[in-house]
């Protein structure tokens, strides 16, 4: 039992709650039985025994007997003893001193003991004692004769010990008939067990079946999933707790909408204000960085300051801006089918990067993609090398065949002294910059983080790591088909 119970605990709730109500009906029905088995076999065998003794008592004392006893008169006793046996015949076997006499040609041997035969001498009102041989029960009853002995004082012994043999058969096909009966009838008791249990599994599973689906819908984002209170049970607490807790949570994830939805807000308009005036900046700065060298010393560099810090003020708007449109899910992609190295070249070369970088781009390589975001996310990663690794950086290009289908891997590898293991985890979070272990960063922390938003935009995936030899390692793999409508024409 206890090892169905172990199979039922990795078949679920209902089976060990059935194996568990089944085992308790089992060990209850055991108890039951093993008691009521002992006392019905202590009252069939305690009435057997008592009425042999007291029948045995009752013809000894209407038995009249001479001293001194010969062999035939011993023999007479015996049987006429045994004729009155009740309620199935006797065995009689007297003694007297050495002589000895029975009613049947049976030997004792086995049956009558030596421990019957002394108790027998040493109690005047008689013993009894149950002995089994060759597998059968036997009720052995010692008793001495005392009374109706002439010459002798009444109430003592003559010498004549009577011993009644009587088998138990008849008992002993009652109590296994007993046995019989309670196994024969354990297994449709099992049998009408199981459909309380199963009863009793199904309203306690209900509210579970209910809870389990219900936290399903919720991590599915429903978040006005409810279960039906029914009861006033622990189970119907659970319930209720459940309603309160997800009413509460759909609150508060509300409320965090609503926040967000007003930060997300508040970042696109005042990306969006700061395009204009920043546009008039520019041009201001363009024209003073023309006339910088006509300028004294301290106004040139005041001048180049103000330009640099203006660039990277619209640089920094159009990230906000780019990034408010991936949060508010208003991003698209505009594919076309292009060669890759083709595009990482031009990358390259509106940035006049070909001669700090080494690009390994095998030609033949076309892929669905945005040209625009792919540009960015090559930019952004062969930038941030530039600007955070050492030299020598190189751009590879190859394609992979994984078992979820071919893939385009795009990395860059800088020789610089590669990324703590604590900055790995949040190199692509928002503003985060890893000063600790690069040079001083001049960026605004959202490049990154642009870059990965463009790479799930395609499908994909990116990934930055130690290399091996030394240096940062950033993987893009992208398929050869986002995952989107057909390109916009």
């Amino acid at each position: 039992m206890i090892r169905a119970l172990k199979r039922a605990g990795r078949l679920g709730l209902r089976a060990r709650l059935v194996g568990a109500f089944l085992l308790v009906a089992v060990i209850a029905a055991g108890t039951t039985a093993t008691l009521i088995y002992q006392e019905a076999r202590s009252a069939i065998l305690q009435q057997a025994q008592d009425t042999a003794v007291a029948q045995l008592r009752d013809q000894i004392a209407a038995q009249t007997v001479k001293l001194p006893m010969s062999r035939t008169s011993l023999r007479e006793l015996s049987l006429t003893v045994g004729r009155q046996g009740k309620p199935r015949p006797w065995f009689v076997y007297a003694e007297y001193g050495t002589l000895r006499a029975s009613n049947v040609s049976q030997t004792t041997s086995g049956i009558l003991t030596e421990d019957l035969r002394r108790r027998a001498h040493a109690n005047p009102h008689g013993t009894f004692q149950r002995v089994m041989k060759d597998g059968q029960p036997w009720l052995t009853v010692g008793m001495p004769v005392m009374l109706g002995v002439e010459g002798q004082q009444p109430g003592q012994p003559s010498g004549i010990t009577m011993y009644v043999v009587m088998p138990l058969s008849a008992e002993d096909d009652n109590i296994q008939a007993m046995v019989s009966a309670a196994r024969d009838g354990a297994l449709p008791a099992l049998a009408i067990a199981l459909v309380p249990a199963l009863l009793a599994a199904r309203s306690v599973l209900r509210p579970v079946r209910d809870l389990r689906r219900a936290a399903s819908s919720m991590g599915r984002g429903r978040l006005d999933t409810r279960i039906e209170v029914k009861g006033s049970d622990e189970l119907a607490d659970l319930a209720w707790t459940f309603n309160e807790s997800a009413k509460e949570l759909e609150r508060s994830v509300e409320e965090l909408q609503k926040a967000e939805a007003r930060a997300r807000r508040f970042a696109a308009d005042v990306s969006h204000e700061l395009r204009t005036p920043l546009a008039g900046m520019l041009a201001v700065t363009e024209v003073l960085d023309e006339d910088a060298d006509r300028l004294d010393p301290d106004t040139a560099a005041a001048v180049r300051l103000v330009s640099a810090e203006t660039g990277k003020l619209a640089t920094l708007v159009d990230d906000l801006m780019e990034i408010s449109r991936f949060d508010a899910k208003a991003a698209e992609l505009n594919l076309d089918e292009v060669d890759v190295a083709e595009t990482i070249a031009k990358t390259l070369q509106r940035r006049r990067w070909e001669e700090q970088v080494t690009a390994e781009l095998p030609t033949g390589i076309r892929v669905m993609l945005d040209p625009r975001r792919f540009d960015v996310v090559v930019a952004n990663l062969v930038g941030n090398a530039l600007r955070h690794g050492a030299a020598p950086v190189r751009v590879t290009l190859r394609v992979e065949d994984r078992p979820e289908g071919v893939r385009v891997v795009t990395e860059v590898h800088d020789g610089g002294p590669g990324i703590a293991p604590a900055v790995l985890p949040h190199i692509f979070d928002r503003f985060f910059k890893a000063d600790a272990a690069r040079t001083r960063s001049v960026g605004s922390g959202l490049g990154l983080a642009i870059t990965q938003e463009n790479v799930r935009l395609h499908g994909g995936t990116v990934r930055a790591a130690n290399h091996l030899a030394g240096g940062a390692v950033f993987t893009v793999e992208l398929p050869l088909r986002p995952p989107v409508a057909e390109p916009v024409s």
